[in-house]
């Protein structure tokens, strides 16, 4: 068994299974979390994300993992520990320049200012800084950019019910837009689905992450900690730039 391989495809499923990222087979990811097995074809698939794949293998490279599927890569990216701290802002800058360069847009030089002055290579830094979202805000438009930023972060939620039928109620934090900022807003009540194996795992009272309306991965005091600290940061590096 594979943690980490196991851990991306609880993530990458949600986002794969819309038709935004990663290849056209998402039910296959589903399959290989639910039955808790991993092989060649899963990192096969892990491979085809052209998001997240780039960060976890610089990530892996900066830390001396040369697995990208290390739990602790793939923890890193989307939830964030210790290793983030690891990855040098310039060579972020630099991965990000080797990237996206070639579809510069005008904001780009931005980009790299925020992956040198704090970015860190997590899942919310690249929602918040290098997806157009936030700049279509700033342009006036609110209601798409603010719903896809919400569902397309990772966050935390915790567990209110579990409903028969694969879906739980949680209540989380919403991003909600200030004008000129974003900002965590009041908690509030939302329904979430579950995988067949999350069902017969998640209880009230759990908090857990969440990613596109899937409910991900029970999450314990730390690791939601480190959530919110990233998400935090993140959105304050952008706020400020």
């Amino acid at each position: 068994m594979n943690n980490g391989a196991l851990r991306f495809a609880r993530y990458a499923y949600p986002p794969n299974a819309l038709g935004y990222c990663g290849p056209g087979d998402c039910g296959a990811l589903l399959e290989y979390a639910d039955a808790g097995v991993a092989d060649g074809g899963l990192t096969d698939l892990a491979r085809r994300f052209a998001g997240a794949w780039p960060y976890l293998a610089l990530i892996g490279a900066a830390t001396g993992h040369p697995d990208p599927l290390d739990d602790r890569v793939v923890e890193a990216y989307w939830l964030g520990n210790p290793l983030l701290e690891r990855v040098p802002g310039r060579l972020l800058a630099a991965n990000l320049d080797d990237r996206f360069a070639r579809r510069a847009w005008s904001g780009f030089i931005d980009l790299a200012t925020l992956a040198i002055g704090g970015g860190r290579a997590h899942h919310n830094f690249h929602v918040f800084a290098v997806y157009p979202w936030v700049g279509m805000l700033r342009a006036g438009f609110t209601v798409e950019p603010l719903r896809v930023l919400n569902y397309c972060r990772v966050r935390w939620g915790t567990v209110i019910s579990v409903h028969n039928g694969g879906s739980a109620e949680v209540v989380s934090a919403p991003l909600i837009w200030q004008g000129d900022r974003l900002a965590l807003g009041p908690q509030a009540p939302e329904t979430v689905a579950l995988s067949a194996s999350q069902a017969s795992q998640v209880r009230p009272g759990d908090v857990v992450s969440l990613h596109w309306g899937w409910v991900c991965e029970p999450l314990n005091g730390v690791q939601t900690r480190r959530l919110r600290h990233y998400t935090t940061t993140q959105l304050n590096l952008v706020n400020l730039r």
